[in-house]
């Protein structure tokens, strides 16, 4: 079965596809910039076509999206970094993530610094929550949590953790002395 071919390159299919895109997934302008230029290659790899005028096409239709604030770089570097940092990365990891969506290192810099000025320490906060969720540590039942240190250890240190925040959050002696 052969699929069908994709639409002609136009400024409103492109539109369409960015408003698509975006009622589904949240995104930096860069990442949004890529998927609109895939679609793009695909079409002009079917019809034909100038790669310059399509990427002119791409960007007046983020800059329209921009400008109707439906892409802002910021608030997607803030929302990303809180869900990052509730599901337990550290700080590099979550650096990492967000240039990873091509969101500009001053906005993933201020969402970092939010979050900071929200939980404290950061860092810590975040392993303590990934040892929640993967149940290492304090989490673990007493008796095996001895034989299970090291493993913790290199479990945190994997996640982007600094030996001393991995240290103190597995070396706790009560959940609720990390919590304290």
């Amino acid at each position: 079965m052969v699929g069908r071919p994709p639409p002609k390159l136009a400024l409103s299919t492109l539109e369409n596809a960015a408003l698509h895109y975006l009622e589904r997934f949240a995104s930096s302008s860069a990442n949004l910039r890529r998927v609109m230029m895939r679609k793009a290659e695909r079409s002009l790899a079917h019809w034909g076509g100038e790669r310059a005028e399509a990427a002119a096409l791409v960007d007046s239709v983020l800059a329209k999206l921009s400008r109707l604030g439906y892409l802002d770089d910021a608030a997607y570097a803030r929302q990303k970094a809180a869900g990052l940092h509730r599901r337990g990365r550290s700080g590099r990891a979550i650096r990492a993530a967000l240039a990873a969506k091509g969101v500009a290192g001053d906005h993933a810099e201020a969402a970092l610094g939010e979050l900071a000025a929200e939980a404290g320490d950061g860092d810590r906060a975040a392993a303590l929550n990934l040892a929640r969720r993967r149940r290492l540590g304090p989490f673990r039942k007493p008796e095996d949590r001895a034989a299970m240190r090291t493993r913790d250890l290199a479990a945190l240190a994997r996640a982007g953790f600094d030996f001393d925040t991995a240290r103190q959050v597995i070396d706790a002696s009560t959940v609720d002395s990390l919590e304290g």
